[in-house]
């Protein structure tokens, strides 16, 4: 039998919060924390919105030292490393010298900081450009940063596939666990809030130019009209059950039960996206049925097309409103890899709490997806969550969660369709 994999250990630094406690009470209040970009002047771009972590101040987590080498998106990840391993209640120091690893994602690495080097080599000259250009703009600095912040000397790997990085690391952590590593720290904090990342986004043609920001990011709405991006993420604790069991783990906040990726075909091709079967898989995977599926949390890519295509997938799969589907990313903003890896710590929470946390700003759903689309807290048993993401370019990742004591197959009650928020 294949081992569990349980969630010991959280550290969230998102727009809506530091620390999983404050992002939790944030979300559920429903509080956008999208708003202007403050990070550089965004006003000559058509887009001009973003979720940012306004309240994260690096000089309060960091010692100095670390602060010149170092992006502002590996600052934010190495303080939720710091804040997941204390959770879960691990001393690295204490644990066997190759006894943790790290799997982190990132869709644009240390973008400000490779930036900001760049042009100083434009204005003033190789002499001006700083040696730590050569690792902190790089996609893996943040798994690197963080085996050396804490001495982890295990697996460690970076991923880098767009959104759906934030579930393909973990699902690279659950491998690495399967083959007897006893705990992988994992997941993904993302973002690039400056000029050069910025750029990035717009030649997506996929960004909301909408400029009120209560507006702009509306998936599934009948006024969808492209996403805003954001910053943060979320990084996990993952052991082996007998290992959390072994150390006298105080807490599971709950099990990573399945998990699959798939690619899309070429456009052109004929043939469907494969959304649909990345969720079938990690739904196998799990050895559940989709009446088993407590709620959804959407990729929500905030574009008519891709809306649809994800409200297909979730109508084939669970029939029409047979889930309720959720998306609090409407208040973050898509955090590239880091916004999945926050959907799995907020599912999570969710789970224990017996709540639905909200999708904001929706004010006309589109009636043909058919969604139970969850638009007020929604408090209801809670046993098991599917997340789905996808990335730019066809990646298509899917992760179920169940909380930490679900029933057996044998007595797990079918889930009857809700009533809507």
């Amino acid at each position: 039998m294949r081992a569990d994999t349980v969630v010991t250990g959280m550290g969230v630094v998102a727009p809506t919060g530091l620390g999983h406690a404050e992002h939790w009470a944030g979300t559920l209040r429903g509080a956008s924390a999208i708003g202007p970009v403050t990070r550089f002047d965004a006003g000559r771009y058509p887009s001009r919105l973003a979720g940012e972590v306004a309240s994260f101040v690096p000089e309060d987590h960091l010692p100095s030292r670390l602060l010149p080498q170092t992006d502002h998106m590996t600052r934010m990840a190495l303080v939720a490393s710091d804040w997941a391993l204390a959770d879960a209640g691990v001393d690295p120091g204490r644990l066997p010298e190759y006894g943790v690893g790290v799997v982190t994602a990132a869709s644009a690495g240390g973008f400000e900081f490779g930036h900001r080097e760049l042009q100083n080599l434009w204005r003033h000259g190789p002499q001006h450009v700083s040696a730590y250009q050569s690792f902190a703009w790089f996609y893996a600095v943040n798994t690197g940063q963080i085996s050396i912040r804490h001495g982890l000397r295990g697996p460690a790997g970076a991923l880098v596939t767009d959104q759906a990085g934030g579930l393909d690391a973990l699902g690279q952590a659950r491998r690495q666990l399967r083959r007897g590593q006893p705990m992988v720290l994992a997941g993904a904090v993302d973002g690039s809030p400056c000029p050069w990342g910025w750029v990035a986004h717009v030649s997506t043609g996929r960004m909301s130019e909408e400029p009120d920001p209560a507006r702009a990011y509306r998936p599934f709405d009948t006024e969808a009209g492209g996403y805003v991006p954001g910053e943060g993420g979320a990084l996990l604790v993952l052991e082996s059950e007998e290992a959390a069991r072994a150390r006298g783990a105080a807490r599971r906040y709950g099990r990573l039960a399945g998990y699959a990726a798939t690619f899309d075909p070429p456009p052109g091709s004929g043939r469907p996206p494969n959304l649909l079967r990345a969720a079938r898989a990690a739904l196998d995977d799990a050895d559940l049925r989709p009446g088993e599926v407590d709620v959804v949390f959407a990729d929500a890519a905030g574009t008519p097309e891709e809306d649809a295509i994800e409200a297909e997938a979730l109508r084939t799969l669970f029939g029409p409103r047979g889930v309720p589907v959720t998306a609090p990313k409407t208040m973050t903003g898509r955090l590239s890899a880091g916004g999945p890896a926050l959907d799995v710590a907020t599912a999570l929470l969710a789970l224990r709490e017996g709540v639905i946390p909200p999708t904001v700003n929706i004010a006309r759903p589109l009636p043909e997806h058919t969604l139970d689309l969850v638009t007020a807290p929604r408090r209801t048993p809670l046993a098991t969550a599917l997340i789905l993401a996808r990335g730019h370019g066809g990646f298509n990742s899917a992760l179920v969660v169940t909380g930490p004591r679900r029933p057996g197959r044998a007595t797990t009650p079918q889930r009857q369709e809700s009533k809507p928020s």
